[in-house]
């Protein structure tokens, strides 16, 4: 879903064989002999004697050796690993500064950078980017600085306006670029180039910076100058032609889409990944480089097994509530509890090895109905009836709350869970367990308010939210004047001739 002008992105093969490359690794990479291997081949060590072997694993064992490869040269000593506590210690991403040109397309990307210890510079237009105007709001008070949607998608970043349309803001933009190590820029297909601001211009004061514009439909193609919004791109890129219901729920199978910005979310993190590429192609090479990254392509791209079902099967996958699109319906699985609440539960969530579990505890309710009868006790039976098995869970559950059919099914190893409602997340005991949530300071306010944190845990260098998003060019002296040395009688200037 994206293009770098360096190192592009390429399948080198096709998804390996089971086993494929057992002598390949065992042999050439690590230096095992090849009696050896074709000993553990033929005596279930790396092929199990329950399963029938395919042609290649059999040619494996009559094959000539593999000569070893040479050693991998010695990789330095790691550094020892933090203690827990890293209050005071640096991010992955410390050191390095992101110029930040975007709305909603970007804004996320640009926060991972900056949770993660980069120096994020959010520049945005004189008044402030049209995204402080998304709700909700604090306090259901419309405001620039109050919009919940800004502050969740700018935290971690200093903030500066700039009027790139003026020659005077180009100059600035210009200054910032020679000293930054990433652009990321959402304008229109060619928008920068016609400011003098493009890759090819900025990379002559800085050949190191890499600049990573994301797109709705990428810099080239038909549809390169279309228009869209998060909506759209659900429809376009596939999304919502697997998202619906199935017939007993919709005749019609009317598609929807989900809501809260997923195609930027999508293509925010590949933009991520992208930058993350050059940065280590940067690392070794010392050059920056520019990407291309569609929004269209990453939703296309993210559409599980629909594509490929398509493309192999020559199927259409059918939609179906609440579940996966498949080429042929299966059972529901949200079902009903007895508290009006919902659980993710079905057989084919219940391993075989199991069943018995679960026929022993609807027992322990009386609702096992006929499951205990011999019929159903092999696998194969098991199999044959898992509709009618499906139809006896549904009645059992609708005799339970939601809390004792999800925590009963998981502590017997059933793969069931509730459905919840995000305000019951923040009372999630396992996202407190883990510190997920994270309280974060608006000084200007006088308050502290609960925000998401990270969705991993760092034990070397740590995510963390380091300042809430900024106010509306509220870095201009800091950034302008302590960092490019204009006074304040220049700052007032520009801001009076609305360059910034």
């Amino acid at each position: 879903p994206f293009a770098l002008s360096q190192t592009p992105a390429i399948n080198t093969s096709a998804a390996p064989l089971i086993g494929q490359h057992t002598r390949e690794i065992l042999e050439g990479l690590l230096g095992l002999a090849h009696d050896e291997v074709a000993w553990g081949i033929e005596n279930n060590i790396f092929w199990p004697q329950s399963v029938g072997r395919f042609d290649y694993i059999d040619a494996m064992v009559s094959a000539a050796p593999i000569p070893a490869a040479a050693p991998p040269a010695p990789r330095p000593d790691r550094p020892p690993a933090r203690a827990k506590d890293q209050s005071g210690a640096p991010g992955p991403l410390d050191g390095l500064r992101v110029l930040e040109l975007c709305d909603e397309k970007g804004q996320f990307c640009g926060k991972l950078m900056g949770d993660l210890g980069a120096d994020v510079i959010k520049i945005e237009p004189p008044g402030g980017e049209a995204t402080r105007s998304v709700g909700p709001f604090l306090d259901d008070r419309p405001g620039r600085e109050r919009s919940l949607a800004f502050w969740h998608y700018n935290t971690s970043k200093r903030g500066v306006t700039l009027n790139l349309a003026s020659k005077d803001g180009r100059t600035l933009f210009r200054r910032l670029a020679g000293n930054a190590d990433i652009v990321l820029e959402t304008f229109a297909p060619r928008y920068l180039a016609g400011l003098g601001l493009d890759y090819a211009a900025l990379k002559q004061a800085n050949p190191g910076l890499i600049l990573c514009s994301l797109t709705p439909f990428g810099q080239t193609g038909p549809w390169r100058d279309f228009v869209a919004s998060d909506l759209v791109h659900m429809a376009a890129g596939g999304f919502m032609g697997c998202c619906g219901y199935d017939v007993a729920d919709d005749p019609a199978q009317t598609p929807i889409a989900p809501g809260g910005g997923n195609a930027w979310h999508t293509a925010g993190n590949y933009a991520y990944m992208a930058i993350l590429a050059a940065l280590l192609h940067r690392q070794n090479t010392g050059s920056g480089q520019s990407i291309d990254v569609s929004v269209h392509d990453c939703c296309a791209v993210t559409t599980e097994m629909h594509i490929p079902t398509y493309l192999y099967h020559g199927k259409v996958v059918i939609r179906q509530t609440g579940r996966h699109a498949q080429m042929e319906a299966n059972a529901p699985a949200q079902l009903i509890c007895a508290d009006g609440r919902y659980v993710n539960a079905q057989a084919n969530r219940v391993p075989y090895r199991r069943f018995a579990d679960l026929v022993a505890w609807m027992d322990e309710y009386g609702l096992a109905e006929d499951l205990g009868e011999p019929r159903y006790a092999s696998a194969e039976g098991f199999a044959a009836h898992t509709a009618h098995i499906d139809a006896v869970i549904v009645r059992f559950v609708a005799r339970l709350p939601q809390a004792e059919v999800a925590h009963g099914g998981q502590a017997r190893q059933f793969n069931w869970g509730a459905v919840r409602a995000p305000d019951e997340l923040v009372e999630d005991g396992h996202l407190a367990d883990r510190g997920f949530w994270v309280e974060v300071e608006h000084g200007e306010l006088g308050r502290r308010f609960k925000y998401p944190g990270s969705a991993a845990i760092h034990n070397g260098s740590p995510w963390r939210i380091s300042r809430r998003a900024p106010l509306t060019g509220e870095h201009n002296r800091e950034i302008y004047g302590a960092e490019l040395g204009l006074d304040d009688c220049e700052l007032a200037g520009l801001m009076e001739a609305g360059v910034l």
